[in-house]
């Protein structure tokens, strides 16, 4: 899989090619995700530029979108697909873990998910980012690899990689900034920073338990078997 910070100035940025697919590969330059794009410099936009991004999916809500709007030049268009049903501050205080928050998700969402499946299949090269690149993009991508034939120990390396890509030192500032408003949460550190693999094993888990398989989640809200071809055909490469 290639490195990484591609994108200066974007958070969590990297491509999913190079992940292995049965016999195959997924293709680089064709599949990222990423945090939000609110703090891109000129380096950054430079780069993105280089990336020919034909379409970007954005899974933020209206007052993330608002609080930090994208720069990405133009060319690329925007898809707005936001995931969560009610704000992300009301998580916090909630105080759910990430299991939780997941499956939500996947409860709540799931005709959204598969629009982002959708998303995916329609153009490339795309773009799938949250604010973080950890969740609403780790769940999302994570379907979308699988579905297209990624093998799942891949899948969760690569949500699991997350939490190594995030500085110590803005994950410092954000929890202490939620904390501040959370006194009383206890998973503020979960919900904000990290991505541990057993997590992302335990929802795939749980969706072949409910439907067979992760991709026959998707099946069942929708997407269709011309699709699934189609998204295996754009993201991996057969061995030679």
């Amino acid at each position: 899989m290639s490195d990484l910070t591609l994108i200066s100035g974007a958070l969590n940025f990297r491509d999913t090619g190079g992940l292995p697919a049965g016999s195959g590969v997924t293709r680089h330059g064709m599949l990222f995700r990423s945090g939000n794009l609110a703090t891109v410099d000129e380096r950054g936009l430079e780069a993105l530029r280089g990336l020919a991004l034909r379409r970007i999916i954005d899974l933020r809500d209206d007052e993330e979108v608002v609080r930090a709007p994208s720069i990405v030049g133009e060319g690329p268009e925007t898809i707005r697909v936001p995931l969560f049903h009610g704000s992300v501050g009301s998580f916090f205080q909630r105080d759910v873990g990430l299991d939780e928050l997941y499956r939500s998700m996947i409860d709540d969402s799931a005709d959204r998910v598969v629009d982002v499946v959708r998303g995916v299949i329609g153009v490339q090269p795309v773009l799938v980012h949250c604010t973080v690149g950890k969740d609403r993009t780790g769940v999302t991508v994570a379907l979308t690899l699988l579905a297209a034939g990624v093998d799942l120990d891949a899948v969760v390396a690569d949500y699991a990689r997350t939490e190594r890509m995030l500085p110590e030192a803005r994950n410092r500032e954000v929890v202490r900034r939620i904390r501040s408003v959370h006194p009383d949460a206890t998973r503020i550190e979960e919900l904000a920073t990290r991505s541990p693999a057993p997590v992302m094993s335990a929802l795939m888990s749980e969706l072949t338990e409910r439907y067979g398989a992760p991709v026959e989640f998707l099946r069942a809200h929708g997407l269709a078997d011309d699709e699934i071809a189609e998204l295996r055909r754009v993201l991996v490469a057969p061995s030679s």
